[in-house]
């Protein structure tokens, strides 16, 4: 299948209300949106009926260069975005402000919440004006870590080991950064769900956390619902560490010439390719990153081979945060 892949979460049931063609519309809360779904969606937070930020529906989309282009397919407009799998099914975000959701034969609400809860969902965000980035975020008192970094560097390893720590997560895999304070950059939070290898989930052992069944074979991550360690409300970025496999724990800033670049590079909408900032949208996203880049403190992690030795990034990242005096 080969698709970005998203998160799950605590389970729950959230408030459902009736919809047309015999579908439920359920209500969740998630990145600081009320999110009406006719996709269950247990990962994330249940919410009372209101009237929605973000509106999910199923139904048929058109788009008729899927087939055309394989078994992945995308295509940015200036005002609808589409996102296609042909194992999963077809996606078209409206103005951020609506997905409408088209699935392949067969398939059922937990996997089309794979690419809806990742991709899709990261689009959206995009759309509505957010920095995204591909990381995963942990508060930590009052402040905050963001996590970035090439596959495998360990960005969810690391944030388990943070919430076996005592700390709690914001959100994995995608995180929204609100800008609309320039001096401050917020990081808004996701929903409670860790995505772990199984060599990982073994080494940290998240007793706060349920492990949901394996919905594909070829996802080769859990995806762990959080019974507690979730951080429900919005918090100031503190720190953005790059992560890299090292022979010992340590941390070193990153030079602003280095800085710019790396929120670029792990920034979301950037996996798309040019394509997907059309217009004047690339400048926008070039600033956002200069934003972050300018104002939030920004290191390479080097994190021991070797699970064993986790916890001795997780000992520098508090010996760092304390030291910060921003």
């Amino acid at each position: 299948m080969n698709l970005p892949i998203a998160s799950l979460a605590r389970p729950g049931p959230a408030t459902e209300t009736a919809a047309p063609g015999g579908r439920v519309r359920h209500f969740y809360k998630a990145y600081g949106l009320i999110v009406r779904s006719e996709v269950a969606l247990p990962e994330l937070e249940p919410a009372a009926p209101a009237t929605p930020d973000l509106e999910i529906a199923v139904g048929p989309v058109d788009f008729p260069d899927a087939a055309s282009q394989g078994a992945t397919a995308f295509r940015f407009e200036s005002t609808r975005q589409y996102l296609s799998w042909q194992a999963v099914g077809t996606f078209m975000i409206s103005d951020g402000k609506r997905i409408d959701v088209d699935p392949a034969p067969g398939v059922g609400d937990p996997l089309l919440a794979f690419p809806l809860l990742g991709p899709v969902m990261a689009l959206a965000l995009h759309r509505r004006g957010l920095l995204v980035l591909h990381a995963s975020a942990i508060a930590v008192g009052g402040k905050s870590v963001i996590f970035m970094g090439d596959k495998g560097a360990g960005k969810s390893t690391t944030a388990g080991a943070m919430i076996r720590a005592g700390h709690r997560l914001l959100t994995d895999d995608v995180v929204a950064l609100d800008l609309s304070d320039p001096g401050r950059p917020m990081i808004l939070p996701g929903f409670p769900q860790l995505k772990l290898a199984a060599d990982a989930a073994g080494a940290i052992r998240l007793e706060q956390a349920e492990v949901r069944p394996q919905v594909h074979p070829q996802i080769d991550k859990a995806q762990h619902r959080l019974r507690d360690g979730f951080a429900g409300e919005a918090v100031p970025v503190s720190r953005l560490y790059v992560l890299e496999r090292g022979a010992r724990a340590a941390i070193s800033p990153l030079t602003g010439a280095a800085a710019l670049p790396a929120v670029i590079k792990f920034s979301y909408i950037t996996r798309f390719g040019r394509q997907a900032l059309p217009g004047d949208s690339a400048s926008v996203h070039l600033g956002q990153c200069a934003q972050v880049a300018g104002r939030v403190g920004l290191s390479r992690l080097e994190v021991p081979a070797g699970l064993a030795r986790i916890d001795e990034a997780v000992a520098a990242i508090e010996t760092d945060l304390a030291s910060e005096t921003r």
